[in-house]
């Protein structure tokens, strides 16, 4: 499958190049993307697909219970017109509709997607909150990335990142146990938490985990009063990465 820590990392880093080694054909497991409400979850999963719309090759597919209220800003050349429109929307209003459209893709014609995502998972899964739900909910989208792949033929594969709302600490145990399930599907993941805000800011610090093929990541996002989105690396990246591991809070250290 392709490279999806490797998308958002160029995400992150405002479409810098990719770093020494670096193959976006190379094998690398799907990505779930988490934080709590607010976290700046959608935009960064936006900023993904821009990125991907800008390589030249197949388009996007963004999936979300609902129509996007306005585009996130950031800063950069990434928001134009040409990548704008390798992006389709599909918003399937419940489960149900979510496992038809998963379903029907395997039929569909027309150009293959080369980055499939979506947004608020926890939105269907709370329509049936069980771990069997979850488990059969991604296991369809993994699938569904895989068929795309190959039918786009070896090298050129189509990624999956899934955007997951987190509980608060000393939440539902049903859901750090619906958590633990996901992350079993999904060994790559960025966490999002609060940091200090400045003056009418929203700042989040974001922590990429690309499952066990290269060293943990982090940034400073920063959202201004007028929306727009800036990312700064984190100072130092010598970090440890046991506390993000199997936990159901967004507040990693």
């Amino acid at each position: 499958m392709w490279q999806m820590a490797e998308t958002l990392r160029r995400a992150l880093n405002l479409g810098s190049a990719a770093g020494p080694g670096k193959n976006t054909a190379e094998a690398e497991p799907p990505l779930l993307l988490l934080g709590g409400p607010g976290s700046g979850k959608t935009a960064l999963l936006f900023a993904a697909a821009l990125e991907a719309a800008g390589e030249g090759r197949g388009p996007v597919l963004f999936l979300s219970r609902r129509p996007l209220q306005s585009l996130p800003r950031r800063t950069g050349p990434a928001l134009d017109p040409l990548r704008l429109q390798k992006i389709r929307f599909q918003y399937p209003p419940s489960t149900r509709e979510l496992l038809r459209l998963l379903c029907s893709a395997h039929e569909a014609r027309g150009p293959v997607p080369s980055l499939l995502l979506l947004d608020g998972l926890e939105e269907y899964l709370v329509e049936d909150p069980g771990s069997q739900e979850a488990a059969y909910l991604a296991a369809l989208l993994l699938d569904t990335a895989v068929h795309f792949s190959h039918r786009v033929g070896p090298g050129r594969g189509c990624g999956l990142i899934v955007a997951l709302q987190t509980q608060e600490e000393g939440g539902d145990s049903g859901n750090a146990l619906q958590l633990a399930l996901l992350q079993r599907y999904f060994p790559a993941q960025c966490w999002l938490q609060s940091g200090a805000p400045g003056p009418g800011q929203c700042c989040l610090r974001a922590s990429l985990e690309p499952g066990g093929l290269g060293p943990r990541e982090e940034w400073w996002v920063t959202f201004q009063p007028n929306g727009e989105m800036t990312i700064t690396p984190w100072p130092t990246q010598v970090v440890d990465t046991s506390s993000h591991k199997g936990s159901s809070s967004g507040s990693q250290p």
